[in-house]
């Protein structure tokens, strides 16, 4: 088993204004270690976590990927920026941060680049309103707000990931049930030519999470 990343040096002052790791984060984490062997085998370069937050997910895929790896987060919120470098030096991990939205920092420079792209979304459903006003403050509730059926910050990179996964790119997605699972994997076939499969599933008190992992359909046999 592949230890958690150590996150000691964050105080109840830093989960106040970043989100703590939770269920949703330690079933990421699972998936990730699931598909260890996979991930490695594919000999990636790139690795981008979108919306870090404390930095515990990527600090945990470079134990399973190595050093070799480039690792770069972005999140809305300059104090996760701040939280996930700390992070890396807490762990070890040479973490580049970018403050900035979803993955518009790299859209252009490392178009078809990433090898692997990381993203435990805010999927909870919200208002629009509330979604608008939480990216906007650039603050913790951009973590978990949203939007209509949660989907409305998670459908904008949707919509980029075709142009930034590498050949051999794995994209890996944290969705709630009331998010229609069915609805993306489909949508990201038909409009993508990404195929997901479901890696793991886990209900955590009122929630069942998923984690998603899409590839490039020329891929799928390959895998």
């Amino acid at each position: 088993m592949i230890p958690t990343p150590d996150l000691s040096h964050l105080t109840k002052m830093d989960y106040n204004e970043v989100y703590e790791p939770a269920e949703d984060t330690f079933l990421l984490l699972d998936a990730l270690e699931t598909d260890a062997e996979s991930l490695k085998s594919s000999d990636p370069l790139i690795c981008l976590e979108v919306g870090s937050g404390s930095g515990c997910v990527t600090a945990f895929i470079a134990k399973i990927l190595g050093p070799s790896v480039l690792y770069l987060c972005t999140d809305i919120n300059p104090h996760a920026c701040r939280c996930t470098r700390l992070t890396g030096l807490q762990n070890e991990v040479d973490i580049q941060v970018v403050n900035g939205s979803l993955a518009t920092p790299f859209r252009s420079r490392l178009a078809r680049r990433i090898d692997v792209i990381l993203f435990n979304p805010p999927y909870v459903p919200t208002s629009e309103d509330e979604a608008s006003n939480a990216q906007n403050s650039r603050n913790i509730g951009g973590s978990w707000a949203g939007g209509v059926d949660g989907m409305e910050i998670t459908n904008v990179l949707l919509r980029r990931i075709e142009e930034l996964l590498s050949p051999i790119g794995r994209f890996y997605l944290v969705a709630l049930k009331q998010n229609n699972v069915p609805r993306i994997m489909q949508t990201m076939k038909d409009e993508h030519s990404l195929t997901g499969k479901v890696v793991l599933q886990r209900r955590a008190g009122g929630e069942h999470l998923f984690v998603i992992c899409f590839i490039r359909q020329d891929n799928v046999a390959q895998q």
